[in-house]
C-alpha cells in the first residue's frame, strides 16, 4: 500500500508465538551447527534460515541444462531527491498514460486546469498508479503492442480537484454527489492499449475498442463459497451474487489463462458503521465515525442511484439485511479476477479468503499439479496466504494472445474450489501451512467453525472471517507483508515485509486496542507489539524479504531471511549495504522471467525511513538471487560479502512511490509506476527535472536502452 494511506492502526490481537521466539531457538540451533555467529548478525539476533536454500535448487537446474547464469551489467546509480526520474547511463525513461489521460473521444485532452467530472474521469486514466500487466494482442507484436492494465489505488483531492482548490467538505459536512461519483471512477482499474511507435516512444492507443475502466461503481459478480450466503445479501442484491466496485487495488496478479487479478487493499476505511458491529467489522478495521472521503455523507442526495452513496454507511437502517448495507463491505476485501480483453463483468473470487490482500502472485505452474497463488495481509502482524485449487492444471486451459474464449470460466474450474491456508513458520527454519477449513483443528482442540461459532459446514464464514480463523489457528505475525514474486526457475517464493515502527524491543508485553487481552478476543488488535525474527529489530522502519520454498506437499516450506533494508550507517544494517544499494521498506516485487536464463529480482521502495529519505527518493533495485548463498554468520542472504550484487537501477521523484512493473517478453523495455509524485512530470521524458511546480499526476514509465538492447543485461 501507498504510506500516503497507509493505516497505522494495529488491527490484529492475537497472540499466537511471535517469530521472535522463533528465531532465538533457530539461532541456537545454528550456533550448534556452525560453531557462533559473525559479530553483526549475533549483536542482532544474527543468522538464521536455512543457509544455501536457494543454491541446491539452482544447481540442479544447471546440472540439468535449463539455463544459463546472468550477471547485471550497469553500475549501480547515486541516490537522487529530485523532481525528476533518474536510470543508468545509456537508459531513457518516457512518461506514458498519466492520470486523467483520454481513453476515448468522450474526454478532453488533458490541460493543467482540466476540472474533472464524473463523466471525464470515467473516460479517463485512473488515479495513482500501482500494480499493473501485460495481455498480448498477438504473438507477433507482444513486445510492442499489447493491453496495459493498471490498478489505481487511491486519489489526492488536492490534485483531482486542484481547479477549484480543493474538495468540498473534505474532513466534515455532506459532500456534493458529482465530486463522490468523479472519486469513484478516479479508483479501480484502466485497461487502455499501448504501441510502440516507429521512432522508439510508446504511446496511448485512443478510442482502442479494449480501453475501458472498472471503478467503484461497476458492477461486479460474487463468486465462490460467500457467493448467495446470507453474509453478502443486500438492498442492492438480495440474494447476494452481486456487488458494486472494487476499491483501494494495491498490487495485481494474473492468471496462466490470460486473465488479470486486482486486489482490495485498504478498502474498510471506506466504510462506517456506527452501531450493531460485527466481530469482522472491528477485526478488519470498518471505520466508526467517518470514511476515508466521506463518500457516505453523498447519501439522500436528489440525483442518488439505488443507494449508491448510501452503501458506504452500513450502520444498520431496515429489519433486515436485504433491505440496507450493513453487509456491503462484506462483498470487499477480495481478489477480483477480470478478462481484458473482453469488458465482462469482473468477478470477485472469494475462495481465496478475505483480508486486505496486497497482491495475488501465482506458484510455478505444473502440469497435472493444482493451481497456486500467494498473498500477503498488508498491515502490522497480519499473515502470508496460500490458496491451492481443487483442479489440477490442464495446459490445454492456457489461453494465448488472441484466444479469447472462456477465460473467466476457466476461473470459475481453479478459482472458486480449492483450500486457503495461512503460513505458520517453525524454529528450525521450516514451515506449516495450516488449513482455513470448517474442520480444521484449533489450538485448543476446538474445530475451527467451533471455535468462530459457526454451523459446522460454514465455509462462507470462514472466509468472511478469515482473519480471526488464522488468529486461532496459529499462524505466525508476520511484519505488514507486501508484494510477493515467485522465482519462475526454482519455484521459491519471495515476499516483502515492509516495515513495522510499532515494534518494541523484545521481552517487552504487547498492548492491544479496545482493551483486550488475548487471541480469544476477536476484533481487537496491538497498539504495540516486540520484535520479532522477521524484524528483530525495535521500531524498524527498515523492513526486510523473505523467501521460502514449498516442500512439495503443500502443507510445508523452509524458510530464511534474503535481505535486510536499512541505511549505510544504520548500527543494524545486517546486509552491509552501502550507499550505492541502501533502502528501506520494501515493496514492489518482480522476477522477469528470462527464457534459458537466470531472472533478475527487482525490488521496488515506499520508504518513509529518514535515514534513507534523507540520501534518496523511493527507488527500483536489482539482484540476480542464483547462486547467491547466506554466508556463515550472516543474518540474511544478502550480506557484507555479497552486498555488491545488489544494484540501485532507478530512482523516482520526490514525493512519490515506485510501484507496478513488468517487462516486455523481448526484455528490451520495463513499465514501472510513478505514483504520488510532488512536482511531476513536466513532459513525456520522464528524466527532465521539472522546472517550476505542475499539477502532480501519477504516470507509468517506459525504461529503454538507448541502443535497443535488453534491460539489466
Amino acid at each position: 500500500m501507498s504510506k500516503e494511506i497507509e493505516d497505522h492502526r494495529l488491527l490484529n490481537p492475537s497472540s499466537n508465538e511471535t517469530l521472535s521466539s522463533v528465531i532465538e531457538r533457530h539461532i541456537s540451533r545454528r550456533r550448534v551447527l556452525q560453531g557462533g555467529l559473525g559479530m553483526a548478525a549475533a549483536s542482532m539476533l544474527g543468522g538464521f534460515g536455512l543457509a544455501g536454500l536457494s543454491t541446491t535448487a539452482h544447481a540442479a537446474s544447471n546440472a540439468a541444462g535449463e539455463k544459463t547464469a546472468l550477471a547485471l551489467a550497469f553500475e549501480s546509480i547515486k541516490g537522487s531527491r529530485t523532481d525528476a526520474v533518474v536510470v543508468p547511463k545509456g537508459y531513457t525513461a518516457q512518461v506514458l498514460a498519466p492520470w486523467g489521460t483520454p481513453l476515448n473521444a468522450k474526454a478532453p485532452k488533458w490541460s493543467k486546469d482540466l476540472a474533472m467530472t464524473p463523466e471525464i474521469q470515467l473516460n479517463t486514466v485512473g488515479m495513482h498508479h500501482d500494480g499493473m500487466h501485460n495481455f498480448a494482442l498477438s504473438d507477433d507484436t507482444a513486445s510492442s503492442n499489447f493491453l496495459l492494465v493498471m490498478n489505481n489505488e487511491y486519489i489526492d483531492q488536492d490534485a483531482l480537484w486542484a481547479p477549484k482548490g480543493g474538495a468540498t467538505n473534505a474532513d466534515s459536512g455532506k459532500r456534493p454527489a458529482d465530486e463522490v461519483r468523479t472519486e469513484i471512477n478516479a479508483h479501480g482499474v484502466t485497461i487502455v492499449e499501448v504501441k510502440k511507435a516507429s521512432n522508439g516512444k510508446w504511446e496511448v492507443v485512443g478510442d482502442s475498442r479494449y480501453n475501458r475502466r472498472y471503478t467503484s461503481a461497476s458492477e461486479m459478480k460474487l463468486s465462490g463459497p460467500v457467493a448467495g450466503s446470507d453474509y453478502v445479501k443486500t438492498a442492492f442484491s438480495p440474494d447476494g451474487m452481486r456487488t458494486r466496485g472494487t476499491n483501494n487495488n494495491c498490487a495485481n496478479g494474473y492468471t496462466p489463462w490470460g486473465t488479470y487479478l486486482t486486489c482490495e487493499e485498504n478498502w474498510p476505511g471506506y466504510f462506517v458503521k456506527r452501531s450493531d458491529r460485527q466481530l469482522d467489522d472491528n477485526r478488519i478495521g470498518i471505520e466508526t465515525e467517518r470514511g476515508r472521503y466521506g463518500w457516505e455523507t453523498a447519501a439522500g442526495d436528489a440525483s442518488e442511484v439505488d443507494g449508491e452513496f448510501a452503501r458506504f454507511d452500513n450502520t444498520p437502517m431496515a429489519d433486515s439485511a436485504d433491505k440496507d448495507y450493513r453487509n456491503e463491505p462484506r462483498t470487499f476485501g477480495y481478489i477480483v479476477e477480470i478478462d481484458p480483453y473482453t469488458g465482462e463483468q469482473a468477478i470477485k473470487r472469494t475462495a481465496l479468503g478475505r483480508f486486505r490482500h496486497e497482491g495475488c502472485w501465482p506458484g510455478k505452474l505444473v502440469e497435472g499439479e493444482p493451481v497456486v497463488f500467494y498473498s500477503g495481509h498488508d498491515s502490522r502482524n497480519e499473515y502470508i496466504y496460500k490458496f491451492v485449487s481443487d483442479a489440477k492444471w490442464d495446459a490445454a486451459d492456457a489461453r494465448g494472445a488472441g484466444d479469447f474464449k472462456d477465460r473467466l470460466a476457466i476461473g470459475d474450474k481453479y478459482l472458486d474450489k480449492g483450500t486457503l491456508y495461512v503460513a505458520q513458520f517453525s524454529a528450525d527454519g521450516t514451515g506449516t501451512w495450516l488449513k482455513l477449513t470448517p474442520d480444521a483443528v484449533t489450538k485448543d482442540g476446538r474445530t475451527l467453525a467451533e471455535a468462530l461459532g459457526l454451523a459446522a459446514d460454514d465455509l462462507a464464514g470462514i472466509i468472511i472471517h478469515t482473519t480471526d480463523a488464522a488468529d486461532l489457528m496459529g499462524a505466525t505475525p508476520m511484519d505488514r507483508p507486501e508484494w510477493g514474486a515467485v522465482d519462475p526457475v526454482s519455484g521459491e517464493v519471495y515476499m516483502t515485509l515492509t516495515n513495522n515502527s510499532k515494534r518494541t524491543e523484545e521481552g517487552t508485553d504487547a498492548a492491544f486496542t479496545n482493551d483486550g487481552t488475548a487471541i480469544e478476543e476477536p476484533g481487537v488488535g496491538y497498539k504495540t507489539a516486540p520484535t520479532n525474527a522477521a524484524n528483530p529489530r525495535g521500531n524498524n522502519e527498515a523492513g526486510q524479504i523473505i523467501r521460502w520454498r514449498e516442500a512439495g506437499d503443500h502443507k510445508a516450506f523452509d524458510w530464511e531471511i534474503f535481505v535486510f533494508g536499512a541505511a549505510a550507517s544504520d548500527a543494524d544494517n545486517l546486509s552491509g549495504l552501502t550507499e550505492m544499494n541502501e533502502f528501506a521498506s520494501p515493496d514492489g516485487l518482480y522476477f522477469d522471467g528470462r527464457e534459458g536464463q537466470d531472472s533478475i529480482l527487482w525490488i521496488q521502495t515506499d520508504n518513509g525511513y529518514e535515514g534513507i529519505t534523507e540520501v534518496t527518493n523511493d527507488q527500483l533495485l536489482a539482484v540476480v538471487p542464483a547462486g547467491l548463498e547466506q554466508a556463515e554468520g550472516d543474518a540474511a542472504v544478502i550480506g557484507a560479502d555479497n552486498q555488491a550484487q545488489l544494484k540501485r537501477f532507478a530512482v523516482g521523484p520526490n514525493g512519490c512511490e515506485v510501484t507496478g512493473i513488468f517487462t516486455t517478453p523481448d526484455k528490451t523495455a520495463m513499465f514501472i509506476n510513478i505514483q504520488h509524485p510532488a512536482n511531476w512530470p513536466q513532459s513525456d521524458d520522464a528524466t527532465a527535472e521539472t522546472d517550476g511546480s505542475v499539477r502532480a499526476r501519477a504516470a507509468t514509465v517506459v525504461i529503454q536502452r538507448e541502443d535497443g538492447g535488453q534491460i539489466g543485461v
